[in-house]
């Protein structure tokens, strides 16, 4: 057995990526004191702040995407830490590293399934942003929400029926309550806290929080497998399969896994919206060309804070630039409850004199992502050109260490604490602008142990896994079959954006934001399996649901946390199914995973279709294919996420092979999936093998399905058991369907 030390390796990629080969360290200044930062804020040691705030073009840490310069350093995370609780632990079978909604989740799962499961927190706070802000839920088809993540929001409307939730208005004036619905999407932090805190006591989950990965020498493995962790505090966690469900990904990278920070260049992948997007940067852009300059039109006066001096890059191509962060805050403007915006330690009114020169120039910006919560209160995000996204200054933490994110914590709270006391309070503000933002603050009966501010900012992405497997745009769109569904997405192709620089041209220089892409894939679309587990070399029993195996623009719709808990609790059952057949958490039976999660109300398909025919269906996702098929989800209804088509090319060169197996020899119906269109082939052949032989049908698919709209019956045949159907495209005359196929006993 030996004690995996995560010191960093890294290779410098042309499109300017971090991919992380051994994991990532940090500084080796991580050695916890005291601090009035917000206690127990993601990514940080609740003891400690890392001192001043970077500025741009600067970090206290270095750039963690320069050549050779990814993350290194010694003694990383090492340190006395927190967790007056943290005392050594008997083996589980399941230990969780991270408690935010995927972790705990993962966390309930585990217990539903009757594992040892402890929760091992570096928060001290249970659902990561779902509790801390991030109230007005990214759901995109809330239809395709299912499990525990479905359950989780039918208590929030549970507890919203009680009138004695409504404190400062009526439920029926509120327009985003339904009294008829089964959930509710938008809610205030505190009855989130509450709901996940009855997860932990109702289903009795030991919880140690304030522990913090020992980064450099808290992990122990044997071979590919992880065997225990240990805590700054000291305190050690053996189990059989462990679960990174942090933001960060901190115990994945520290495992030695494989990861990626930044974006790919489009080429890596064959997508279209990743890398540098200049041009097609219009969403939350300046409406009026902004001087960059101190002295306006004056170069020589130097760049204004908050603007990169840098180049922004080549369209398309891959950087090492992170989407910006911010904190979700829940503000109110009823004054009973309403804490006025303070002037914050280091406050500099010229960090925003952009902001100031857009506001002159007639923006009104600043108020467009209040988004309403119960109780006249607000999720307020970011919005328009220069807003709370703090953009710019978190390239460096991802891989940070603790006490390097604590700087660059700091420096985000800092910046939005100031972005509004200057609206509010600074008199050279517009007055109209000024005097409404002053009717609004913080509301006191939110984070009241943190001066109302939440604990969490809004980590929209860090580290990536890279897996065997690694979902894309093209998965997001349908254009390439996803295997292994567990769980669907489907809101935005979202990216914030990660610059501000300064453009050259005709028109003078002037500032631009670049990074922003908000782009609907089209449909619900089918999360891998394979796309949470690692490569098997690197670890055998980790399953990573948060920081998964994605490009940065598939990942941008991915990141929702109503998807973050459908992914947990896949995983924890993944995990369990692991230990019951003792198999790495690769080699999972992915038939019998698909019939747990079933069983447990988790939707795979998109809703059109039941999941839970009779017999044996073997879903096009999992079929054995030869040539290039295209997914779609356009004709319904279909077998869960979509179908696969020929594309009415290359004939005879594609043939797509339904393997089954049955759980008794006997006599079967056999069934095919396809949708109808005028434009299908008459003569699909396909081949039923059985015991006696290989029985040869030919399917006319512009005739509907016989059974429920879906199924066409090809005949009766005696099989083992074990069956496979093979469908080809040889001589057909159209496209050429493939969606499932059916064994039914007779």
């Amino acid at each position: 057995m030996r004690r995996f030390a995560g010191r960093a390796a890294t290779r410098w990629l042309g499109s300017g990526l971090i991919v992380g080969v051994l994991g990532a360290t940090g500084c080796s200044d991580d050695t916890p004191h005291s601090s009035a930062h917000s206690a127990g804020a993601a990514g940080t040691p609740s003891s400690g702040n890392g001192g001043g705030h970077p500025t741009v073009g600067g970090s206290s840490s270095g750039h963690a995407g320069e050549p050779g310069n990814a993350g290194q350093g010694t003694n990383v995370d090492a340190g006395a830490g927190g967790g007056s609780d943290a005392t050594p632990t008997a083996a589980h079978d399941l230990v969780i590293y991270g408690c935010t909604s995927a972790g705990v989740i993962a966390a309930v799962q585990a217990k539903q399934m009757k594992k040892s499961v402890i929760l091992v927190c570096p928060e001290t706070y249970l659902g990561g942003l779902t509790t801390q802000g991030l109230g007005w839920t990214d759901t995109g088809d809330n239809s395709v929400i299912g499990g525990l993540s479905r359950d989780f929001y039918a208590r929030i409307k549970q507890a919203y029926d009680d009138d004695a939730r409504w404190k400062q208005q009526t439920k029926v004036s509120y327009s985003h309550y339904d009294a008829n619905a089964d959930s509710m999407w938008v809610f205030e932090p505190h009855v989130a806290d509450e709901i996940f805190e009855a997860y932990v006591t109702d289903n009795a989950l030991d919880v140690r929080r304030d522990e913090w990965l020992d980064r450099g020498q808290g992990v122990e493995k044997d071979g590919a497998r992880i065997t225990a962790i240990t805590t700054l505090s000291g305190a050690r966690y053996a189990g059989s399969v462990f679960i990174d469900a942090s933001y960060e990904g901190d115990l994945m990278a520290a495992a030695g896994v494989s990861y990626a920070v930044g974006r790919e260049a489009n080429a890596t992948y064959g997508e279209t919206l990743d890398g540098v997007e200049t041009a097609a940067a219009s969403g939350h852009q300046f409406a009026t060309k902004i001087s960059p300059y101190v002295v306006e039109g004056d170069p020589t006066s130097g760049l204004l804070p908050r603007v990169s001096g840098d180049a922004p890059g080549v369209d398309g191509q891959g950087d090492k630039r992170v989407q910006a962060y911010n904190y979700r805050v829940c503000m109110t403007n009823d004054a009973s409850n309403k804490i006025p915006f303070a002037k914050p330690d280091g406050y500099d009114p010229k960090q925003y004199e952009i902001l100031l020169r857009t506001l002159l120039a007639g923006s009104q910006h600043v108020f467009g992502k209040f988004d309403p919560a119960p109780n006249k209160k607000t999720d307020t995000n970011n919005s328009g050109p220069f807003s709370t996204d703090d953009i710019g200054m978190n390239y460096d933490y991802p891989e940070a260490s603790y006490e390097v994110r604590k700087a660059i914590l700091l420096e985000h709270e800092t910046y939005q604490k100031g972005y509004f006391y200057f609206i509010a309070n600074d008199p050279r503000v517009p007055a109209d602008v000024r005097t409404k933002m002053a009717t609004w603050g913080l509301a006191k009966d939110e984070f009241a142990d943190n001066g109302g501010w939440p604990k969490q900012i809004y980590v929209r992405e860090a580290r990536r896994m890279l897996s065997d497997f690694v979902m894309t745009e093209k998965h997001l769109r349908g254009t390439t079959a996803t295997p292994e569904p567990i769980g669907m997405g489907s809101y935005n192709m979202d990216s914030h954006h990660t610059q501000r620089y300064v453009v050259h041209d005709a028109a003078g220089d002037y500032v631009r934001n670049e990074g922003d892409v908000e782009v609907n894939p089209g449909a619900p679309y089918p999360i891998s399996y394979r796309a949470i587990v690692p490569k098997k070399t690197e670890a055998l029993n980790l399953i990573v649901p948060v920081c998964l195996s994605s490009s940065h623009i598939a990942y941008g719709s991915i990141r929702m946390e109503p998807v973050f808990m459908i992914l947990g609790q896949s995983a924890a059952t993944a995990a369990a199914l692991a230990l019951d057949t003792g198999v790495a958490v690769q080699d999972v039976p992915y038939a019998d995973l698909r019939t747990r999660l079933l069983a447990d109300k988790q939707v795979l398909g998109n809703g059109t279709v039941p999941d839970d025919f009779d017999g044996t269906v073997v879903d096009d996702s999992v079929a054995t294919l030869t040539g290039a098929w295209t997914t779609a989800a356009v004709t319904k209804p279909f077998v869960g996420a979509g179908y696969q088509h020929d594309g009415d090319a290359a004939k005879g060169t594609k043939t797509a092979r339904f393997v089954a197996t049955l759980p008794k020899a006997g006599h079967y119906e056999v069934r095919l999936a396809y949708t109808t269109n005028a434009n299908r082939a008459t003569n699909v052949p396909v081949a039923i093998e059985h015991s006696a032989g290989t029985a040869n049908v030919v399917v006319n698919q512009q005739t509907p399905p016989t059974v429920a709209g879906v199924f066409a019956i090809l005949g009766d045949y005696d099989f083992g058991t074990s069956a496979a159907v093979e469908v080809s495209t040889l001589g057909t005359n159209g496209y050429v369907i493939i969606d499932a196929v059916q064994f039914v006993v007779k």
